[in-house]
């Protein structure tokens, strides 16, 4: 009788397991986020960063200062060079006009001779010299208004030069204020306050925790039951014994097999080779990096 009550505890338990078999989870993995490592941008002492690990960041918030003391200075100096390049411009308008009334005082003399010269009064020869000092300030106009305008152009292409230098400084002054790019969850804090940084030197790592990503592998056969933007119940721990399911949305399928990492079970022990899959999940601020989570389709 004993050995019976035994069989039948074996067999009910056989039964109980390949239920639960059944309901096995397609495949498994860990949550992971995109992270994002944001790095200085100037060189110098870090006058403030005011962020703190596990803080939460948003888009275009300026979290901290570069010392930009010598990059000011060297504005200033370059403010004050386009002023002195400028300053030495010609009057163009002012040298002309003086020209150009002793030109007209000039061509009146001429007419004046001219009709002397009809009267008998005046020679043929004044009437040659009037009309060659005419000539002569018609020439001195056009020579003076191109060497001006070509001292003009010269100095303002000097200008000008100095305005992109201005404008290459003016860039890096922006630069030395540390703007967040991204909005998320500060996960490391590389730098400190009063730290000297340099361009391209880490100053942190943000992740944007809003959607989680699963990374699951499936094996060969199960490839052919996904496909992008599918919908799958993704189940974690509730933390008492049950799961925690919601929808996710598959969103990358590797192309290409690999070989089943060491951690990770999937439905068909047997499988060597399983394709990688990502599947994008809503946080409600209940998944975290690295925690094991399970994809049933």
């Amino acid at each position: 009788m004993k050995k019976n009550i035994i069989q039948i505890m074996c067999i009910a338990a056989l039964s109980f397991s390949c239920g639960r078999n059944d309901e096995a989870a397609d495949a498994s993995g860990s949550f992971e986020a995109v992270e994002t490592i944001i790095s200085s941008e100037a060189t110098g002492k870090i006058l403030s960063l005011t962020i703190s690990e596990g803080e939460a960041l948003s888009a275009g918030q300026v979290i901290g200062a570069i010392d930009s003391t010598q990059l000011y200075l060297t504005r200033m100096q370059l403010l004050q060079n386009k002023k002195a390049i400028l300053s030495g411009r010609p009057d163009t308008k002012a040298q002309i006009e003086s020209l150009k009334k002793e030109l007209a005082n000039a061509i009146d003399d001429r007419n004046r001779i001219a009709n002397l010269v009809k009267g008998g009064v005046a020679s043929q020869k004044q009437l040659d010299d009037a009309d060659a000092k005419v000539s002569i300030l018609q020439s001195r106009i056009t020579s003076q208004s191109s060497m001006l305008g070509t001292t003009t152009s010269s100095l303002n292409e000097q200008a000008g030069t100095a305005e992109i230098q201005l404008a290459q400084v003016e860039d890096q002054l922006r630069k030395c204020k540390v703007v967040n790019p991204v909005t998320g969850l500060v996960l490391t804090k590389y730098a400190e306050q009063s730290e000297l940084t340099s361009i391209g030197k880490p100053l942190y790592k943000i992740a944007d925790l809003s959607t989680m990503i699963l990374r699951a592998y499936v094996s060969g056969n199960q490839l052919a039951q996904l496909k992008l933007n599918q919908k799958v119940a993704v189940s974690t721990d509730d933390g008492h014994g049950g799961l925690i399911t919601t929808e996710g949305t598959v969103s990358w399928i590797s192309n290409k097999a690999e070989f089943t990492p060491k951690t990770i079970q999937t439905k068909d022990e047997r499988a060597n080779l399983v394709y990688a899959i990502k599947v994008s999940v809503k946080n409600n601020g209940a998944y975290k990096i690295g925690m094991y989570g399970e994809v049933k389709f």
